[in-house]
């Protein structure tokens, strides 16, 4: 919304609190002449200006920069914070996560905080959150968050949800070929000192097939890099998609199942995907074929993967993801933690990875730049373009010829008359609703 006034605003809203005090410091800050901005309608990370002209910074922020608290966690890539910083932010930087107490103590000063996938924003979490209006997740998921509690309080929340989609897809390709020929037993008996040559039960993945489950940002990616292996490509999805290449989409899970030599999951974490994959799944596969997970621990019946393992229903599996994992590193991937994490450990042809599917150095750089330049536009601007819990708005910039304006955004319920109740009622107010 614009508003007509020469003087900076305090943001507050009559309606059960919704929004968010952004500072009371009277200087205003400037704005850089030129600002990015990527759009999530489209898999292409290209950024384009949105005011080429502008020669000169206008000031379009009622408060001061260096009044904005944010806090980071869990070692979020130094792209990212270098972007917050640069924008004169008081930036906090922690390596790892937080018990949620201690958590509970450090939101309630703060404006902005970065997570991954550890840190669980909660409700009990944010309602001690009384300063915070932004959470920036640099990671696909928004599961550790409750976004809905975040939108009824007036908190956006931006992801990332295609920067380690390539660095996902490869880790699959290598843990296909590392399962069929039976690499991770070959390499653990060697370093134990014992030589162990054999080819029974070892394949080349040309000409084998390929079933993916959810053909999302990652599922299309990975059909493509199956195909120029060699593969054929089945993917089974809830909504009609268009294919690429020559993968072809089937209809029914069972269908999938049925006619793969591999199962790849690549879906969110919902009550509809939870335990998907279970005793009649497994029944349903082929003798001999490999499951490969990726996506969300709660996706595969952990005890039912064993029985299938020790069946020899399965010649291997591939995990990534587990439905409880550590707050951190160090040896705690045991029965305390999951119970059938030890039966886990002694199968034969599994691997075992600790949540790095898109942990690589370009994966985490893409990630930092993309959450941090939302974040920042938000703070500045209001935009809400890439939120998952708002509507988007992402309205022009103000020139030179605005001389008087400023721009807020004022979240409120979707009531009549919500305006007038509030201090916007003075202004001469271009409205849009975001609820």
């Amino acid at each position: 919304m614009t508003a007509d006034s020469a003087k900076p605003v305090d943001i507050s809203s009559p309606i059960n609190g919704l929004s968010a005090r952004v500072g009371s410091n009277l200087s205003l800050s400037t704005s850089p002449s030129v600002i990015y901005y990527t759009s999530p309608a489209s898999k292409e990370t290209s950024r384009w200006p949105r005011n080429t002209a502008a020669a000169v910074a206008k000031q379009l922020k009622p408060f001061a920069t260096e009044d904005i608290k944010i806090l980071l966690l869990e070692n979020v890539n130094e792209t990212g914070r270098d972007i917050l910083a640069a924008q004169g932010y008081q930036v906090e930087f922690l390596k790892t996560s937080l018990p949620e107490d201690e958590l509970i103590h450090r939101i309630r000063d703060v404006h902005v905080i970065g997570i991954r996938s550890k840190t669980q924003l909660t409700a009990r979490v944010l309602a001690e959150a009384k300063n915070l209006i932004v959470i920036g997740c640099f990671c696909i998921g928004t599961n550790q968050v409750d976004v809905q509690f975040a939108a009824k309080h007036g908190i956006a929340v931006f992801n990332s949800p295609f920067s380690n989609s390539r660095s996902v897809a490869e880790l699959v390709i290598a843990e296909i070929i590392v399962l069929a020929r039976q690499l991770g037993d070959r390499s653990a008996e060697l370093h134990r000192g014992t030589w162990n040559k054999v080819s029974n039960g070892c394949w080349e993945i040309r000409g084998k097939t390929l079933g993916i489950i959810g053909y999302g940002h990652i599922g299309s990616q990975l059909s493509v890099l199956a195909e120029a292996m060699g593969m054929t490509v089945l993917f089974y999805d809830a909504v009609n998609l268009m294919a690429l290449g020559t993968a072809k989409q089937v209809p029914t899970l069972a269908a999938l199942l049925q006619g793969a030599d591999f199962v790849t999951c690549h879906v969110p974490e919902s009550p509809e995907t939870s335990n998907m994959i279970g005793s009649t799944q497994f029944e349903q596969m082929k003798n001999g074929s490999y499951l490969i997970n990726a996506s969300r621990g709660s996706v595969i019946d952990m005890p039912a993967l064993v029985d299938a393992m020790r069946s020899g229903k399965l010649a291997g599996a591939a995990l990534d993801v587990y439905p409880a994992e550590p707050g951190g590193n160090g040896d705690y991937f045991t029965n305390q933690l999951n119970m059938w994490a030890e039966d886990l450990r002694s199968l034969k042809n599994i691997i075992l990875t600790p949540h790095i599917g898109g942990s690589t150095e370009e994966a985490q750089s893409a990630i930092g730049v993309e959450v941090s330049e939302a974040l920042v536009r938000y703070v500045n601007e209001g935009a809400t373009l890439g939120a998952v819990n708002m509507p988007e708005v992402n309205l022009r910039s103000l020139t030179m010829d605005e001389p008087n304006h400023v721009r807020v955004i004022y979240i409120h319920h979707n009531v009549p008359g919500v305006l007038r109740k509030g201090e916007l009622a003075t202004w001469t107010v271009e409205t849009r609703n975001l609820t």
